[in-house]
């Protein structure tokens, strides 16, 4: 399935932040929502900033319209404030992107383990990010390091809790 782009991306002035303030928040708002798609199309969860100025997302070559860098940075600070992403540095030039929050991972998780009767049932990390009984699930292949997050989620909700094992960490669900 190829991945559906919104009308604004074939519309030039798109690609230059506008002065009017309710504009500009309509515009960021349909930035935010583009990038994450994107990345979610794509399951993409880690982008590099001077890379992003020449990808598909801020990169129409279509209309030969890009997005400037500084615009760039300002749709990420828009994604970090709402919850979106984080930087992975203090130059903020990579950034985890989060096309759903930890917790939003931890009750699709969650669903699944109670809609297959595995609550009190321990995995490795492994086992549901890769396993074979997750396959087809939204969160197959999904980055340890929300998978972490996300379990952690679900361990401060009282649903589960990370244990370690000998070959890494797992988890036991409630």
């Amino acid at each position: 399935m190829s991945f559906e782009w919104p009308w604004q991306y074939n519309f030039p002035p798109f690609f230059t932040l506008q002065p009017n303030v309710d504009t500009r928040q309509k515009q960021l708002a349909a930035w935010c929502s583009l990038a994450l798609s994107y990345c979610r199309h794509h399951k993409l969860y880690t982008l590099d900033v001077m890379e992003a100025q020449e990808s598909p997302v801020f990169n129409n070559k279509k209309i030969e319209r890009k997005l400037s860098m500084e615009a760039i940075q300002v749709v990420f600070e828009e994604l970090r404030k709402k919850g979106n992403l984080e930087w992975l540095d203090k130059n903020k030039s990579r950034c985890l992107v989060m096309w759903r929050r930890p917790e939003e991972w931890g009750k699709l998780i969650y669903q699944w383990v109670s809609k297959n009767g595995m609550v009190n049932s321990v995995f490795t990390l492994y086992e549901l990010s890769n396993g074979d009984d997750t396959e087809g699930e939204e969160f197959h292949g999904l980055e340890d390091w929300m998978l972490l997050r996300s379990l952690q989620a679900l361990q401060t909700e009282g649903k589960a809790e990370i244990i370690t094992m000998d070959d890494g960490k797992g988890v036991k669900f409630f």
